[in-house]
């Protein structure tokens, strides 16, 4: 995947070098000011603002595309500020021509197109109004995740909705499952280290007087700001990066992983660090020897998500109950074990369980098979009870704390605070 930026140049603003588009026509190249010809829009936040609405810049766009995936052999595109390319005089509009041909450009066919949903510009935030092609970068699931594993009260239903793959979000427009581009954490904002150790950002060395990056990061230090010697909330970090990961890894939708994030590269809190050229900005190789059995669990969770296609869905799931057998596609469950109720997705409980089986319409999954993923964000234990009396044992695959045991026979789970776990049924991995 390569990330594209089209929506504006190096050349800057009024004030800026003439090096390539303000020399051959400004006017053609970059959006202006209507009342003030003279002057830049700037929705990129980077002094000019490339004129998506003229058919040369479509051209200019499309033939580089076309470029880099025909003959270069690039996947798919990750489109830097998407909703510039979508705005015309009205406002954003998913039918915007150039999203238009780059939807159905025939030598485009087989490409990925990812969009990143906002610029700074007015509506510049559009998760989820992009075509029917696209796939785009999901913020909220971010969010929602940090905010719940940060044990921020009243987030259960908004984290069900996000890690179920955000269908409020994609699903009307006629989108499966994979257009939701899950994250923890990206080249923007904090990397998943920085997210589990500070509360606030220090990108002083950007000399933009720490104005610059994210101010709300719904982040934790769990204790201390920064690096600590603490063993304890070291060890509290560990299982919060493992829990973030494993979420990530175990949600509907198309995971994203930052790259440093399987073995603990951090960035001393800069949340912006574009203009570190140096060890901040680069990656640091060396939690690969500090702790290689972090970066094991990561591998350990990819196989899970390759091996079990029930974390994979192709469509969406809402609860029905395809078969005569009684069994639903999917289900969320009380820790108790009874079903969750209305008054307690409304309420601000931290914790919440779900298991869910396929019909036997699905070739690549029998419906005596099922997954049950437990989460518990509180700070005290939880007893969870998993349905028994089915058509086979659980077994537990995967657990985030140091020990956890599943009773035979009667269902039950016991996880420590700020752990989840994953168990399968009739199903080998």
């Amino acid at each position: 995947i390569l990330d594209v930026v089209y929506n504006h140049t190096g050349e800057g603003g009024e004030q800026g070098p003439t090096l390539s588009f303000r020399g051959i026509d400004s006017q053609a190249y970059y959006s202006h000011e209507p009342d003030d010809p003279g002057r830049y829009i700037n929705d990129s936040g980077c002094g000019n603002t490339v004129n998506a609405n003229h058919p040369r810049v479509q051209d200019l766009v499309v033939d580089s595309l076309v470029y880099w995936h025909r003959d270069m052999g690039v996947d798919g595109f990750r489109f830097d500020l998407a909703t510039v390319l979508g705005r015309m005089g009205q406002g954003f509009s998913r039918k915007h021509p150039l999203l238009t041909r780059m939807s159905v450009e025939p030598e485009l066919y087989r490409a990925k197109l990812i969009a990143e949903p906002w610029d700074p510009g007015p509506g510049g935030y559009q998760l989820g109004q992009f075509p029917i092609e696209w796939a785009e970068l999901n913020d909220r699931y971010r969010d929602t995740v940090r905010r719940y594993w940060r044990g921020d009260e009243g987030q259960s239903s908004e984290f069900a909705r996000r890690i179920h793959g955000s269908a409020d979000l994609f699903e009307r427009s006629g989108r499966d499952p994979v257009a939701s581009i899950n994250f923890i954490s990206s080249h923007d904002g904090f990397t998943l280290l920085d997210t589990v150790s500070y509360e606030n950002r220090y990108n002083q060395d950007n000399l933009e007087n720490n104005r610059d990056g994210h101010a709300h990061n719904f982040s934790s230090n769990h204790g201390a700001e920064g690096e600590t010697a603490d063993a304890a909330i070291n060890a509290v970090r560990r299982q919060q990066r493992l829990n973030l990961m494993a979420t990530l890894l175990f949600s509907q939708g198309t995971p994203m992983i930052l790259a440093g994030d399987e073995f603990g590269n951090g960035q001393g809190g800069n949340n912006n660090a574009y203009a570190q050229d140096n060890e901040t900005g680069w990656l640091d190789w060396s939690g690969l020897e500090e702790d290689p059995d972090f970066t094991e669990k990561v591998r350990q969770l990819i196989h899970l998500r390759r091996k079990l296609p029930l974390l994979r869905q192709p469509r969406y799931v809402h609860g029905r109950m395809p078969t005569d057998q009684g069994f639903c596609d999917i289900t969320w469950l009380h820790p108790d074990g009874r079903p969750m109720h209305e008054n307690d997705w409304s309420n601000e409980k931290q914790v919440a369980l779900f298991f869910t089986c396929h019909d036997e319409q699905h070739e690549y999954s029998p419906v005596n098979h099922a997954i049950a993923i437990l989460y518990n964000a509180a700070a005290g234990e939880t007893v969870f009870r998993l349905p028994v009396g089915l058509v086979s044992e659980w077994k537990l695959r995967f657990f985030s704390c140091e020990q956890a045991n599943l009773e035979h026979g009667t269902g039950q789970l016991s996880l420590p605070g700020r752990s989840m776990a994953l168990a399968t049924m009739g199903l080998e991995v």
